[in-house]
């Protein structure tokens, strides 16, 4: 399992503080650093590498979307997830035309931003999973339009945050019949328990799968799932 690097660049400090403890609740993630300036910014940026940048877009020196055109011309490996106040259609199209991974609106929520880190990290798994592309693949990993009627009647709609290949994944490793946790299953497809339980869940509602609550050892309960 790759350890999500997340440097935070805010110039509120109060705000940075607040993306720090949801950053810190997080699976598989660890806070690289926090910029309070696009100089600074740009300093961690070059020495920690990050696999992903959460960037406000107003800065006393500058502008955020300048440092997402930046980090592109370089060919940057760092992804960027804007968390803004900023509403204007103009500054969503810049920032789409910049390649960012997701557009948060401030306030920031802590399950708007889990669901963003939990689809960033099916994405970079799916990335390094691969040697060669079919179209397939193609589509499960970028965005597509829900407004536009792209796939074949016979292939599965499936909702925001859930993807075929994952899903496809997963009904295999449940087809063994016995009964999973989630974390048991995040580990047997090297996701997160976030990732798997979401997945589920999702299989739960369709009626594919029964979840019962067990007790462990020591008390504590647990969902543990297996095909109807």
């Amino acid at each position: 399992m790759t350890i999500i690097r997340i440097l935070i660049v805010e110039d509120d400090r109060k705000i940075a503080e607040i993306q720090r403890r949801f950053v810190e609740r997080l699976d598989d993630v660890e806070l690289c650093g926090i910029a309070h300036s696009l100089e600074d910014a740009r300093d961690l940026i070059d020495v920690m590498a990050p696999h992903l940048i959460l960037l406000d877009i107003y800065f006393p020196d500058g502008n955020g979307l300048e440092l997402l055109r930046e980090l592109r011309a370089k060919d940057s490996s760092s992804d960027v997830i804007l968390i803004t106040a900023a509403k204007e259609v103009e500054t969503l199209r810049s920032a789409l035309r910049g390649g960012v991974f997701d557009y948060i609106l401030k306030p920031l929520v802590f399950e708007r931003l889990e669901e963003a880190v939990s689809r960033y990290r099916d994405h970079l798994r799916h990335l390094s999973g691969l040697v060669r592309v079919a179209q397939k693949e193609v589509d499960a990993l970028l965005p597509r339009s829900s407004g536009e009627d792209t796939q074949p009647a016979r292939e599965e709609r499936l909702p925001k945050g859930i993807d075929s290949i994952t899903l496809d994944k997963i009904r295999e490793v449940l087809s063994s019949g016995q009964q999973w946790s989630a974390e048991e299953l995040g580990n047997a497809i090297g996701a997160s328990r976030t990732t798997a339980r979401r997945y589920l869940e999702f299989l739960v509602g369709k009626g594919e799968l029964t979840a019962e609550v067990t007790y462990g050892s020591v008390g504590r309960p647990e969902r543990r799932y297996h095909l109807q």
